[in-house]
């Protein structure tokens, strides 16, 4: 079953273990990605909510509705293929990190970013040995090459899935440091999302707020948190 366009014929949503990992099946027929490869699952926990959004079909197939589904295929049909351009895309973000670019005025924002933001500068240099330096405005400032070598190492680390985790994580918060946080069990997801949005929430607090623009920032908060989702499902050891 390959098709976005397809309505439902199955009756049954199984999951099943295939060679390399797990396959969901429609009745006896397994699912495949759009360019119809074999959607083969890294994790059983993965898979089953895979089958959980199929076995949800009313009617046509809307890839709007199967988050999972949609980011699994995004994993093997683009991510895999260009895996090392996908990965620069995300490391280079550490070059021009959010946390790293700081208000110059009111004080009170100043005050406000750098008791939010320095802990996970502070995290991101104890874990992997890479401390970024701040800026205030908008000139850019040059990070240290190795710390740049170090976090581009971890992010080519990780596994296709992962990285289609990764790159919504980091690409939402516009933060590399935020989106490798956001792949540690110690920190919370919403949370982080609300360290991503403290410019816009403090300007929204006290200039007023933009209704496209709250409902946009729900739609993001929304994918940064199956994202992370996603990342979980991505672990073998998560089955």
């Amino acid at each position: 079953m390959s098709g976005w366009k397809a309505k439902r014929f199955w009756k049954a949503v199984t999951v099943a273990e295939a060679e390399g990992g797990f396959a969901v099946l429609l009745d006896a027929r397994p699912v495949r990605t759009p360019a119809k490869a074999p959607l083969l699952l890294p994790s059983h926990a993965m898979a089953e909510a895979i089958a959980a959004e199929w076995q949800a079909v009313e009617g046509a197939v809307d890839p709007r509705t199967m988050p999972v589904t949609r980011r699994a295929n995004a994993a093997i049909d683009k991510v895999a293929p260009q895996f090392e351009e996908v990965a620069q895309l995300v490391a280079d973000y550490g070059g021009s990190d959010l946390l790293c670019y700081r208000a110059e005025a009111p004080k009170a924002l100043v005050e406000a970013q750098a008791k939010a933001w320095d802990p996970l500068l502070d995290w991101a240099a104890d874990t992997f040995s890479s401390r970024l330096c701040v800026t205030r405005g908008v000139v850019p400032v040059a990070q240290p090459a190795e710390c740049l070598d170090r976090l581009a190492a971890v992010v080519r680390a990780t596994t296709p899935f992962q990285l289609t985790a990764l790159y919504d994580l980091v690409g939402l918060s516009g933060s590399l440091i935020l989106g490798l946080a956001a792949t540690r069990g110690e920190f919370d997801a919403e949370s982080l999302w609300s360290l991503s949005r403290l410019d816009e929430d403090w300007q929204a607090e006290h200039w007023g707020e933009d209704e496209e623009a709250s409902a946009n920032a729900a739609l993001r908060k929304t994918e940064f948190l199956r994202a992370r989702h996603f990342w979980e499902l991505s672990r073998p050891l998560a089955e």
